[in-house]
């Protein structure tokens, strides 16, 4: 009977003809009642940013006021976790619903002399499904699933519009010669040589604003996959300028400043890395700001859901210091790595009058969750075969209804191979898997232990016969991503 309740109003929040006139900023009870238009989707990707990196997460020695404020208008995710811990497997789980046992994308491969690996042409993404239920469907920022006019390619996989980066590693560098606007290669004068005309994020966030201007009397689905604040580390100088000299001792990094791998995925030099790293925080956050104010200038906030949240644990590269912002929280690892500071990231959902203000959830949820839950939200059907669970339930506050994973995967094809499992709040944790096939798994209580401190696995034999079970049937083979001794070009 609670099943049937729910659908009943999925269908008023979907269907609704009755527009919704009370002020939703002051309601703190959700409602069903929308506009007759479906509701629009923005899913803000942020790059490299850590679990701690947001001050609504923890973070104490800089603010992040617009995402506190969608915190504030929305619900928090204190579960949710990336496709994987790197950046093109991440987006391959995200777009396809498929973890990396059964995602396409699996790893960082590289294509020269630009773009990685590509996802099929058979592949059924969430852009697609969006595309084919009447919704505009734009992609603005870093791209890594396919090199230009490949069958990964942006424009062949569901996004009516693409500017930004299509390659991943030169998305390295903030003052790019030149960036994709859908098929043509858009040069940036300003930054030929070694000059600095032009900072790309800011020119890709203008373009990104332009998009909900043209599409703002239709429903629209906007991927916006920042590259911030990914190295290397670069910012304005306004935003230099307001966080100079607060952040020290500052530790001068030395990157590739010349030569023929200038401006190809190297770093450049940066003076004052602890500055950068705050003020391209506080730029993406400043472009949030923007994003949600262009949504209420329009009069189309009150329809449309923006989630924001990052696409692994926090970075080392570049300048980078995690540790000194804390910025993988109280967990343990970085990028790259399978305990939960790689994987486990921030995630904030908001929907005016949909979500209740100020909630908090501790569902744990993944990447491939999002695929069956926009889904969801647009009122079509999720594909069938998919890892992912939709969380409409939770947003909606119907938590009761809400199903659950038996268990979440990951597999990781650098450094040795790795892999990982979350069963209900065990952890195990595999690593130099290519080493042989009776690698030890290390097992972490969650309940007790968040920060994987305590190997468990003696203790409890049971549960590790059970994780040997779900390691070995958890992926199917791939030819391209074998999953055994070979080489990635790591790209991020």
């Amino acid at each position: 009977m609670k099943q049937l309740l729910y659908f009943i109003l999925l269908g008023t929040l979907v269907f609704s003809c009755k527009n919704k006139e009370k002020n939703t900023a002051e309601t703190t009870e959700p409602t069903t009642e929308i506009s007759n238009a479906k509701p629009n989707i923005v899913y803000i990707l942020a790059d490299d940013l850590g679990y701690g990196d947001l001050s609504s997460y923890g973070q104490k020695k800089f603010n992040t006021p617009h995402i506190d404020k969608l915190a504030e208008k929305g619900m928090l995710f204190t579960q949710h976790y990336s496709g994987s811990t790197v950046c093109a497997p991440s987006r391959s789980a995200l777009l396809t619903g498929m973890h990396t046992g059964h995602t396409v994308v699996r790893g960082n491969k590289e294509i020269m002399p630009e773009g990685q690996y590509p996802l099929p042409d058979n592949t059924f993404t969430m852009a697609e499904a969006m595309q084919k239920a009447g919704y505009a469907t734009g992609a603005f920022g870093k791209w890594g699933l396919g090199f230009p006019g490949s069958e990964g390619d942006p424009l062949n996989q569901g996004f009516d519009t693409f500017f930004g980066y299509n390659c991943q590693r030169l998305g390295h560098n903030y003052y790019p010669d030149h960036l994709w606007a859908n098929k043509d290669s858009l040069v940036l004068k300003g930054n030929l040589g070694k000059n600095k005309g032009t900072y790309a994020p800011g020119l890709i966030h203008e373009k990104t604003l332009e998009f909900i201007e043209l599409n703002k009397d239709n429903p629209f689905f906007l991927y916006v996959a920042s590259i911030i604040p990914h190295a290397e580390l670069a910012a304005p100088e306004e935003f230099m300028e307001k966080n100079r000299g607060k952040f020290p001792p500052e530790t001068p990094y030395e990157g590739v400043d010349d030569g023929p791998e200038f401006n190809q995925g190297p770093y450049r030099s940066q003076k004052e890395p602890h500055t950068a790293f705050v003020s391209m925080v506080q730029l993406l956050d400043a472009q949030v700001g923007e994003i949600v104010a262009k949504l209420e200038e329009l009069g189309i906030a009150d329809n449309t859901v923006v989630v924001f949240t990052s696409d692994n644990g926090p970075h080392t590269e570049g300048g980078a210091d995690p540790e000194y912002f804390d910025s993988n929280g109280p967990f343990r690892g970085t990028k790259r790595d399978l305990y939960e500071g790689g994987i486990r990231v921030p995630m904030i959902a908001a929907w005016p009058g949909k979500i209740r203000p100020g909630s908090t959830t501790e569902l744990v949820s993944a990447f491939w969750d999002v695929f069956p839950t926009f889904s969801e939200i647009a009122g079509i059907e999720t594909p069938e075969g998919l890892d992912g669970i939709s969380f409409l339930p939770t947003l909606l506050g119907h938590e009761d209804l809400q199903k659950n994973h038996e268990y979440l995967y990951w597999e990781f094809h650098e450094k040795g191979g790795r892999q990982a499992i979350r069963k209900d709040n065990w952890k195990a944790v595999k690593y130099d898997v290519f080493g042989g096939a009776d690698v030890a798994i290390k097992l972490y209580d969650l309940t007790t232990d968040i920060g994987e401190q305590n190997n468990v696995a003696e203790k409890n034999p049971e549960v590790i016969k059970e994780m040997k079970t779900l390691f070995e049937n958890a992926r199917t083979p791939s030819d391209v991503f074998t999953f055994s001794q070979e080489t990635y070009l790591d790209s991020k």
